[in-house]
């Protein structure tokens, strides 16, 4: 048992640093308060993000989504003494 939650605590370090990156390298999606108090931020939202920005999106979600669902098991995993 000891092995098994030594690779899934390794997994998730992985894990947990591909999604920062990914995070970090995706670009703004507006242009801060400025230009949305004025509406310029408007046109952004909705529609489909096609090329790197989609890509990245989809890789954010699901990342987290691993992450999630290792941080629920290597729980489980750990309070079973």
């Amino acid at each position: 048992m000891n092995i098994v939650t030594n690779f899934l605590m390794i997994l998730e370090i992985i894990v947990s640093v591909l999604l920062i990156v990914v995070v970090v390298a995706q670009s703004s999606k507006s242009s801060g308060m400025g230009g949305s108090v004025s509406g310029a931020a408007d046109s952004t939202f909705g529609g489909k993000s096609r090329g790197l920005d989609g890509f990245l999106s989809r890789c954010t979600v699901i990342l987290g989504i691993i992450f999630a669902v290792l941080s629920l098991v290597l729980g489980a995993m750990m309070n079973q003494f």
